[in-house]
């Protein structure tokens, strides 16, 4: 049987260690045990590196700590993905001001992967934003792309 080929954007990782929503803490914690398990094709980009840069020191180590342990293959983005994510956010799918989402869905998709894996609940995770970013997706040539929290994944 084939393994997903799973995204994981920013937020999945950084819920891993968010001691202030500790339910939300506990399931991360048995998504990344399912990973660990190999049932998954993980994959995150290079964007996803560079928000963890951006993080707080002690957030930083922890998130390259469970990078270096998840070993995600890393996805580089380039023109393509940067033109797809454009689309996104052109036709209104994802607000502008969050442009960087939009990168997250596209990198997925250009890079044929199954699942966007995220808790962004406000701008991916949506059925909205799943209908209207397939329907582009179709448009261009893409096939399509689940975008789910890992809830809806294992």
């Amino acid at each position: 049987m084939r393994r997903l080929k799973l995204y994981l954007d920013t937020s999945v990782l950084n819920f891993m260690f968010a001691e202030d929503e500790l339910e939300k803490m506990k399931t991360t914690q048995r998504f990344f045990e399912e990973i660990q398990k190999g049932n998954f094709e993980v994959f995150i980009s290079t964007l996803v590196i560079r928000e963890i840069e951006e993080a707080s020191e002690v957030t930083r180590s922890k998130l390259e700590d469970l990078v270096k342990e998840t070993r995600p293959k890393i996805l580089k983005l380039d023109e393509e993905t940067e033109k797809l994510a454009e689309l996104y956010v052109a036709h209104g799918i994802i607000p502008e001001k969050y442009s960087k989402d939009a990168i997250h869905i596209a990198v997925a998709v250009v890079n044929d992967l199954d699942v966007v894996v995220s808790w962004n609940l406000e701008h991916m995770v949506k059925v909205k934003t799943r209908i209207e970013t397939n329907g582009i997706n179709r448009l261009e040539g893409y096939h399509e792309i689940d975008i789910s929290t890992h809830e809806e994944v294992i």
